[in-house]
């Protein structure tokens, strides 16, 4: 359970040989048009330029590498279902997923929709292409999952389709209830073109500012039929975070991979929104990988993690047993001792523990790497004190011991979260409501992305972002009498967040004059 920021040809090649059971992604359609570059921040745009900077041969060369990565981490059982639109479907089949998968095509779906159709010198494009590919024929499928109700119609005079009830097709005639119902349940298998799944309009409760956002309703009849609970769900052009979030709610592993820190981000704030203090309970926990990190984040961090996962960082194994290793947390590859501290200014006095383990731990390796003038021991620490910094040049030159030190900063990029002002307003009041006016300013050594607003916080639930996309800080909303606490975050260029609180006291009721 991943949400990783960067190209996801870059991220798919660390990825293991045949571990993802399906590969969900919607990349972006070729339609030379600016509403392609969605969320407008830095690696989106840079993606964009380069995808269309050679016209559709450049384009189907970009997505080409990206899929050849897709089918070597795609399982044997697994499947593929790429989503496109009329511009480039027919080059992306034939010069793409046909040469790939050696034309193991299971189904080409048309997702059809409705909506204005202002178009007069031709027929109005009102539907999407879903290619279904799978790796050989031992694809996994369920189309029990998927069936959709009859109609009260064809409920009432046939039993069509009813195979499970006992009833014989198309035969006709009264049906008791209880074959009635179990027609209902049952229901028929969806076919190649879906009509029963609307486009999300601007009213949607789904909507979350993503201008392209997918249904959460295609999602879930793609997961359900092609994958299992505790299966793995990728999304490499993860966007609005659907495929994300319909993956989470129906107990599967997923990955996310954005190049837009928004996407990333505001994928996150849907997984956060959907999980509350009882699902949570049982929720898989999962990561988030920036380019940078927040420094009071790791600093704060459970001391067990934080070592395991900056010795990872680092190109070392943490030790698992904690016991029986003399103090020191981890190895390089080579055996050379890791010691972590979640600190600042560490002092000689560590540097003089960390010795003495090192040479109780493995006396020959330590000779070895002295001899040799290779470090002994490699301290990583957030920062070192002066008398730790003499003590390590001491060493060096009166006894020819090399301890490394290394700077957490050294390992991770790091950098400051943003901090968060807010000023209140009262705009009006009528009876016991208010209408109350925030303007939040951030404070951020890189550039702010958006806001996001929780008007009704718990903090034992978390942030659950009303407003999940503001690019000014400035919301106006209306309370009735009560006690509130408003949550504002700010999400920077880095990915990283601030959090501020509000508290409200709203007065009862005012007599009208």
């Amino acid at each position: 359970n991943k949400l990783i920021l960067g190209d996801c040809l870059e991220i798919l090649k660390t990825l293991e040989n045949e571990s993802v059971d399906l590969i969900y992604l919607d990349p972006p359609f070729f339609s030379n048009r600016n509403y392609e570059v969605i969320w407008g921040d830095e690696g989106e745009v840079r993606s964009f330029q380069d995808r269309w900077s050679g016209g559709i041969e450049k384009y189907l060369d970009w997505l080409n590498e990206r899929v050849k990565q897709m089918y070597r981490v795609l399982k044997n059982t697994g499947s593929i279902f790429l989503h496109c639109d009329w511009h480039a479907s027919a080059h992306i089949r034939v010069m793409i997923l046909d040469k790939i998968f050696d034309r193991n095509l299971v189904n080409e779906i048309i997702w059809c929709y409705s909506g204005p159709a202002n178009v007069k010198n031709r027929l109005a494009q009102k539907h999407d292409t879903i290619f279904f590919y799978s790796k050989t024929d031992k694809y996994f499928f369920d189309g029990d999952r998927i069936r959709l109700p009859y109609s009260e119609e064809t409920v009432a005079r046939t039993g069509r389709g009813a195979s499970k009830t006992g009833i014989m097709a198309n035969v006709k005639g009264d049906l008791s209830e209880r074959h009635k119902n179990r027609l209902h349940e049952d229901g028929k298998y969806p076919e190649d073109y879906w009509t029963d799944i609307p486009r999300l309009q601007g009213n949607s409760s789904e909507r979350i500012g993503y201008p392209t956002q997918k249904p959460y309703a295609l999602l879930e009849r793609i997961i359900k039929m092609a994958s299992n609970k505790g299966d793995v769900v990728l999304d490499p052009f993860c966007g609005g975070g659907t495929t994300v979030a319909a993956a989470d709610k129906l107990n599967r592993n997923w990955i996310g991979i954005d190049q837009s820190v928004q996407a990333i981000k505001v994928t996150e704030l849907r997984l956060q929104t959907q999980t509350d203090i009882f699902t949570s309970l049982y929720a898989n926990s999962y990561t988030l990988q920036l380019h940078k990190y927040d420094y009071d984040t790791l600093f704060n961090q459970n001391p067990y993690q934080f070592e395991t996962w900056i010795i990872g960082q680092f190109g070392g194994a943490a030790n698992k047993k904690q016991r029986n290793d003399f103090g020191l947390d981890g190895k390089m590859p080579d055996g050379t001792p890791i010691q972590v501290k979640q600190q600042e200014n560490i002092g000689r006095v560590d540097i003089d523990k960390f010795k003495s383990a090192i040479e109780r731990s493995d006396k020959k390796l330590f000779d070895k790497n002295k001899t040799e003038n290779r470090p002994v021991g490699y301290f990583i620490a957030f920062s070192f004190g002066r008398g730790a910094v003499q003590e390590i040049a001491r060493l060096k030159l009166e006894e020819n011991i090399v301890i490394e030190l290394v700077k957490v900063e050294d390992i991770v990029p790091i950098a400051k979260k943003p901090r968060i002002d807010v000023k209140i307003g009262e705009l009006s009041r009528d009876f016991d409501m208010r209408e109350i006016e925030f303007i939040a300013t951030a404070k951020t050594d890189a550039g702010v992305e958006f806001f996001s607003w929780d008007f009704n916080y718990d903090e034992e639930k978390g942030f659950k972002a009303e407003v999940v996309i503001d690019k000014t800080g400035t919301q106006v909303h209306k309370f009735n009498a009560g006690e509130y606490n408003v949550a504002v975050k700010v999400i920077d260029t880095d990915g990283l967040e601030g959090l501020e609180i509000i508290k409200l006291k709203i007065n009862g009721k005012i007599e009208k004059k």
